[in-house]
């Protein structure tokens, strides 16, 4: 009798000590012993990412974009050059991670993130980063733009369960955009998008940076053949006179990355007043921390939409 009983005892044990091994401190359900993860697949590869993450390093502005849209808050984020809507960002509650190019790896491991978000400008440092904590790429792919930025969000909505938040903003999106190709598709003007950095400029057209205003917003070009180029293609103002846009979209550069020349004494010369753009009044400064810094966030594409919209008299 006393062995039956010392067994029944030994199993009784067995199984408390099982359900208590599956059982974080909190009282949640952890059958894996570790909390819940996705797997997120991405231009640099597949990573594991925990739902809901407490610690985010964010080094897109595009996605802090979004994940302040979203009312997600981030611990730390690279300061220099941040757009000035998101200015907050550069105060003191939240971390210094470095700069979009150089990430403060220091910094990092002392915050030691639950994830970290990239783009373009860290890909280089995928590996080194991913050592750190989970990793993903967030960048928009330009030559499908809409496809890729809506993958983005997707992606976002899974890590933080927030789908049904975006696509409630999405619908908002998708509606301005198809208002503003219908308005595309009526005009009879031509338009040519150029960056001006300091003393030189580079034009961009379908499928480029800044492409989106011909190959999603439907804005005719007047140059189809412009060299794909993330710098885009080096011209002359020569050239802009040659093209002769009826609007010219310009995007200072210099202006958020804390050069003194300005835009507007660069390009209206005396080549350009020669344009239908200049005799018009259709050259057209658009926002560069939409454009320029943080592309691919719900209030950014929403913008750029937006000013483009305007453009269109």
């Amino acid at each position: 009798m006393k062995k039956v009983l010392l067994l029944s005892v030994i199993v009784s044990m067995v199984v408390f000590m099982a359900a208590c091994g599956s059982t974080d401190a909190s009282g949640g359900d952890k059958s894996n012993g570790s909390a819940e993860t996705i797997t997120v697949k991405h231009e640099l590869g597949e990573t594991e990412v925990p739902k809901n993450p407490e610690k985010v390093v964010v080094f897109d502005y595009g996605t802090l974009d979004t994940l302040d849209k979203l009312g997600i808050e981030v611990t730390g984020v690279p300061h220099g050059s941040m757009p000035d809507y998101l200015s907050k960002y550069e105060g003191d509650d939240y971390e210094n991670v470095g700069s979009l190019k150089e990430p403060d790896f220091d910094k990092l491991a002392q915050i030691n993130p639950d994830l970290i978000i990239i783009s373009g400008r860290q890909s280089s440092l995928y590996d080194q980063l991913q050592e750190l904590a989970p990793t993903i790429y967030l960048g928009v792919d330009t030559t499908r733009y809409m496809d890729s930025f809506k993958e983005n969000l997707a992606t976002i909505g899974k890590i933080f369960d927030k789908q049904d938040k975006i696509d409630q903003e999405m619908k908002k999106i998708e509606k301005s955009i198809a208002d503003l190709k219908e308005k595309a598709s009526n005009m009879d003007k031509e338009t040519l998008i150029i960056l001006a950095n300091d003393d030189k400029i580079s034009a961009y057209g379908p499928n480029s940076r800044f492409g989106m205003i011909h190959d999603v917003f439907g804005v005719p070009a007047a140059d189809e053949g412009i060299e794909v180029s993330t710098h885009g293609m080096n011209v002359s103002f020569e050239y802009v006179v040659e093209q002769n846009p009826d609007i010219l979209y310009v995007i200072d550069r210099g202006a958020v990355v804390g050069s003194d020349s300005s835009a507007q004494q660069l390009v209206e010369n005396e080549l350009t007043k020669k344009t239908n753009a200049y005799k018009n009044d259709n050259i057209v400064y658009l926002n560069p921390d939409y454009w320029y810094l943080s592309g691919g966030g719900l209030v950014s594409v929403q913008e750029m939409v937006n000013e483009i919209a305007a453009s269109l008299k």
